[in-house]
């Protein structure tokens, strides 16, 4: 603490130094580990002089993608405060960043790449369109690029192209090396990831979990579907999922959804179109009338209800994400190697609900993956049971029906 006051790194001590052991500072006031000593490989760690542009690469195709990079550009805007911050990103991430207080200045669209964005149908990759997008950007002059997209196989190589004096980024044991680079490793808290990376050009962390602002843009959209609350707290359930493996079977949400509505909320469902049956198993299985929402939400709309809401139960997708995004508390039900990236830092506003099963329940096949180096796992299976039928009803309500006392508590000592 002394040595961090006086602007120095403070040393975690153990044996002494000089037995060639890592070890590990606070670099500057700020929390991010770096490895010291003459085992550890050498981190750029300054700050990159007489910046003005930043382009970050993050053309995510889910909501949660985007969401736990928000630390990681608080960051960077906090390090270099009078930098423009450009997203190269996907159209589909505007309404999250327009009209609200955000850490980047301006969203360019990434044109169809491969291996870096997911094209829609019918879309390819257009070679002249590429290099007509790189042209430009090296034209704008970027500084400093960060690849902020994956392992780096396709993303670094593209990043190459902006023509940045400096380079910065994650890279996998696939990929290209950047200027300055930080492995990508299997089972590592997202957030965290990005962090990292965003400390190779001196961006330490301004804190370690997601926010977004939320708008009265966002409310009223919300405010257009929800009906009248009566003074009852409002509780949002999301039971669907892009993977069917993470999705919790739809009659236990409506076992959670009853438990929910019998402590006093009002119970609502979220979901995109697809979802729609997922969401229509939900609501026939309940005791207690809900209110779907199912494909009615905008993404604005959607931010607005989970605002709203003083608890989110729901798999571990997108829209929880956002719930602690904009501060709402959830329960999330996730698969242990997904909790080990997605899941929530903190306990006091969000309870992680675990499936531990490692192994495909019909085959016995490990779903692990190919994960760890002298580890390798066999091929996917074929088959997409949910694996996350372990979690307990019992275990998702108490959690839930727990935060909804104490968030109404919260709001009535305000």
């Amino acid at each position: 603490r002394e040595r961090a006051q006086e602007g120095r790194p403070a040393v975690a001590r153990g044996d002494d130094d000089a037995d060639g052991r890592v070890r590990f500072a606070v670099v500057g006031a700020g929390n991010a580990l770096r490895p010291m000593g003459p085992e550890a490989a050498p981190v750029a760690d300054a700050l990159v002089p007489d910046v003005h542009r930043i382009a970050v690469l993050r053309p995510a195709a889910a909501l949660g993608d985007l969401i736990v990079t928000l630390p990681a550009l608080e960051a960077l805007r906090a390090a270099y405060p009078d930098a423009e911050i450009v997203l190269l990103g996907a159209e589909w991430q505007r309404p999250l960043l327009a009209r609200r207080r955000s850490p980047v200045d301006r969203l360019v669209v990434v044109p169809p790449v491969a291996g870096v964005t997911a094209p829609r149908a019918g879309e390819r990759e257009d070679d002249g369109a590429v290099e007509l997008f790189c042209a430009s950007l090296r034209a704008e002059r970027v500084d400093l690029a960060l690849q902020l997209h994956g392992g780096g196989r396709y993303s670094n190589p593209f990043v190459r192209r902006l023509g940045a004096r400096v380079a910065a980024g994650l890279a996998g044991e696939d990929a290209d090396p950047l200027d300055r680079s930080v492995p990508y490793v299997p089972f590592q808290p997202e957030v965290l990831r990005f962090l990292e990376a965003a400390a190779l050009v001196g961006a330490d962390p301004v804190t370690l979990e997601p926010r977004l602002d939320v708008t009265e843009d966002d409310l009223a959209a919300a405010d257009e579907l929800l009906p009248p609350l009566g003074g009852a707290p409002l509780a949002v359930v999301h039971p669907g999922a892009t993977d069917a493996r993470r999705r919790w079977p739809p009659e236990r949400f409506a076992a959670v959804a009853d438990e929910l509505a019998r402590a006093g909320a009002r119970v609502v469902l979220t979901g995109v179109d697809a979802e729609r049956e997922t969401a229509e198993a939900v609501v026939a299985a309940a005791a207690t009338p809900l209110l779907s929402l199912v494909g009615r939400l905008s993404l604005t709309g959607l931010v607005g209800v989970l605002a709203r809401a003083a608890v989110v139960v729901g798999n571990d997708t997108g829209p929880l994400h956002l719930a602690a995004a904009v501060g709402t508390p959830t329960v999330g039900i996730y698969w242990c190697g997904n909790f080990l990236s997605w899941g929530p830092l903190g306990r006091a506003r969000h309870r992680p609900a675990i499936s531990w099963v490692t192994e495909c329940p019909v085959c016995g096949a490990d779903c692990t993956g190919d994960a760890w180096p002298g580890r390798p796992a066999p091929p996917r299976c074929a088959h997409d049971p949910s694996f996350v039928v372990r979690v307990s009803i019992d275990e998702v309500a108490a959690a839930a029906v727990d935060l909804l006392a104490a968030t109404e508590a919260g709001d009535r000592a305000a």
